[in-house]
C-alpha cells in the first residue's frame, strides 16, 4: 500500500512508486495472484494495477499463469546489484562465519525494513533447525532479538511510531504482544547491550542478538544467532555466544570504515 506523493515532491514519480508496490505485495504466503487481489493488496484501482503489470510483465519482472500472476526471476536482479554494488557480503561473512565455526549455529546480520526485520546476509548451519532462513528472509522485529536490538536503540520519536503502529501478532505462546512489556524490554536491552529470545519466533527457537555501530556511534544493523532450545539453553547462548557476536561486531566495524558508502546505504 503506498501513499500518493507522500512528500508533496514534484521529483515523486507515483506511477514508479505504484510499480514497486505491485512488486512488493507478493510474498510467501502470497506467491500468485488475481488482478483483484493485488489491487486489494496495493489499494490502487484495478486499471491501475493492470497497467503495471503489463509493464513489469514486458521487463521481464512479472508473468501470469492462468488468473494468477506470479514474479519472475528477474526479480533477483533487483536485489543482486545492491549486494554486488555495495560487497556487503565481502566484508561482513567472514566474521560471522567464524562466529558459526566456533558455535556450529547460524548467524545474520539484518535491519530494519518497515515493522520487520531483513537479513541481509545469512550464514546458515548445516543442522536442521525450525525456521528456514536466508537473505531477503523478513521476521517480525519485536518478536526477534535482531529486531528487538535494532528497536531498542531507535530515537524515541521513530520508536513511539513504530509501537502506534504495531498491532503485535501471538506467533507462539511466549511471544511478547504487550506494548508496555515491549517498552520494558527495549529499556533492558539497551542497558545489558543485547537481546535475547526464546520461543518467540517459532517454538523451541532461542536466539540473541548484538547492535553493529558505525564509525559516529549510531546503530546501523543487528548481528544475530539462533539454534534450538534442545541445543543450547538461553543461558548459555547468553554466556557463550554474545561475547563472540560482539567480537565480531568489533570486527565488522571496523571494516566497515574503509566502506563509507555501504554504511550510508545500511543507515538510510
Amino acid at each position: 500500500m503506498i501513499q500518493k506523493n507522500p512528500r508533496e515532491d514534484g521529483e515523486y514519480l507515483n506511477s514508479l512508486a505504484r510499480g514497486l508496490s505491485v512488486l512488493r505485495a507478493f510474498s510467501k504466503s502470497k506467491p500468485g495472484m488475481t488482478l483483484s487481489e493485488l489491487a486489494a493488496a496495493t489499494d490502487l484501482n484495478p486499471a491501475v494495477v493492470r497497467r503495471c503489470l503489463n509493464t513489469l510483465g514486458h521487463l521481464g519482472y512479472v508473468t501470469k499463469k492462468d488468473k494468477l500472476f506470479l514474479l519472475r526471476p528477474e526479480v533477483f536482479s533487483l536485489g543482486s546489484a545492491y549486494i554486488e554494488s555495495m560487497n556487503l557480503e565481502e566484508v561482513v561473512t567472514p566474521s560471522l562465519q567464524k562466529v558459526r565455526d566456533q558455535t556450529g549455529n547460524s548467524t545474520a546480520l539484518a535491519v530494519l525494513s518497515g515493522q520487520d526485520i531483513l537479513f541481509m546476509v545469512y550464514v546458515s548451519t548445516k543442522l536442521l533447525t525450525r525456521i528456514v532462513a536466508g537473505v531477503g528472509t523478513r521476521f517480525p522485529a519485536y518478536a526477534t532479538s535482531a529486531g528487538r536490538v535494532l528497536l531498542a536503540h531507535m530515537e524515541k520519536e521513530k520508536l513511539n511510531e513504530y509501537l502506534r503502529n504495531l498491532d503485535p501478532v501471538p506467533l507462539t505462546e511466549a511471544t511478547v504482544t504487550s506494548k508496555n512489556e515491549l517498552r520494558r524490554i527495549l529499556a533492558n536491552i539497551r542497558k545489558q547491550g543485547y537481546a535475547s529470545t526464546q520461543g518467540e519466533l517459532d517454538f523451541g527457537v532461542v536466539s540473541v542478538g548484538v547492535p553493529l555501530y558505525s564509525e559516529e556511534g549510531k546503530v546501523i544493523a543487528s548481528l544475530s544467532c539462533s539454534t534450538s532450545l534442545a541445543r543450547q539453553s538461553l543461558e548459555a547462548m547468553e554466556k557463550e555466544i554474545v561475547p563472540a557476536l560482539q567480537q565480531a561486531a568489533i570486527e565488522i566495524e571496523f571494516a566497515l570504515r574503509r566502506c563509507p558508502l555501504l554504511v550510508h546505504s545500511i543507515s538510510n
